[in-house]
């Protein structure tokens, strides 16, 4: 299948570690050119060298970008323009924001989680379309969460700011869909990342158990038996963002070996 991607220009959001570099990875590997960004400049750069190396790649850049602040996101977008000279595919991308129960966060949580979890995505969408409505040509994938689909007890600003990107998702790829501008949220299950051996540890301090019998009581649940690898996340983003990917658009998919029962 050729996914026609080779001098697409991407931009991935909070892409030096975790399911952002696993997604850049494999545009990169595919020949695109990418612009990666987080809040680190000393990971960016290293990370950007990794890629470069692993994907025989060398048009892989990278900027500083703090989604929560809108100039930060405004600099990125003139980056994209000088180094790839536009953008074909944006993948939006944010850290979880703070776990807790309905008492536990706080004023201060709820606006932090709205500017990075939702507004960011506002934000970085607005500036991408001018682009991609041009050329008629654009793809977009908003990571998200499984609860999305199914709600996850103890994350309640997770619950709802993940539903608020799939309302602003679907309603976006209904407007855009006749230019070509192809636009879904997929959401993360199981998968072995930074984040979610923060959501283990978590659990195994609040049930008094080991991290090790956290993972092995995931494990029992997920049909597949395993946590998946971030490159299995990354692989169908590069599929969605691709010129193989022609008409599915306005969907909320999750990627987690089967565990959710949810339909």
């Amino acid at each position: 299948m050729n996914l026609g991607i080779t001098n697409k220009r991407v931009i991935v959001l909070a892409s030096s570690k975790g399911l952002g570099k696993a997604t850049a990875l494999q545009f990169a590997k595919e020949g695109a050119k990418i612009l990666i960004s987080s809040r680190n400049e000393e990971e960016l750069k290293k990370t950007a060298d990794e890629l470069k190396i692993v994907s025989n790649n060398q048009e892989v850049y990278y900027a500083v970008c703090d989604v929560t602040k809108e100039n930060d996101i405004k600099l990125l977008f003139e980056t994209a323009t000088k180094k790839l000279g536009g953008v074909d595919i944006l993948v939006n991308n944010a850290g979880g924001p703070t776990p807790g129960g309905f008492e536990q966060v706080t004023d201060e949580d709820w606006n932090a989680a709205f500017e990075k979890n939702l507004l960011s995505y506002i934000r970085t969408i607005r500036l991408a379309l001018p682009f991609m409505k041009k050329q008629n040509f654009g793809r977009i994938v908003n990571i998200s969460s499984s609860s999305t689909k199914e709600v996850l007890d103890g994350l309640i600003l997770s619950n709802t700011f993940r539903l608020g990107m799939v309302g602003l998702s679907k309603s976006i790829a209904r407007e855009y869909a006749g230019q070509n501008i192809l636009i879904n949220t997929v959401g993360p299950g199981r998968i072995q990342t930074d984040r979610v051996t923060e959501l283990d540890q978590i659990a195994a301090e609040k049930n008094n158990i080991t991290l090790d019998e956290v993972r092995e009581g995931f494990k029992r649940v997920i049909p597949a038996g395993r946590y998946g690898a971030p490159e299995e996340f990354a692989n169908i983003i590069v599929f969605l963002c691709s010129e193989a990917n022609t008409y599915m658009t306005g969907q909320n998919l999750v990627v987690d070996g089967g565990m959710l029962k949810a339909l």
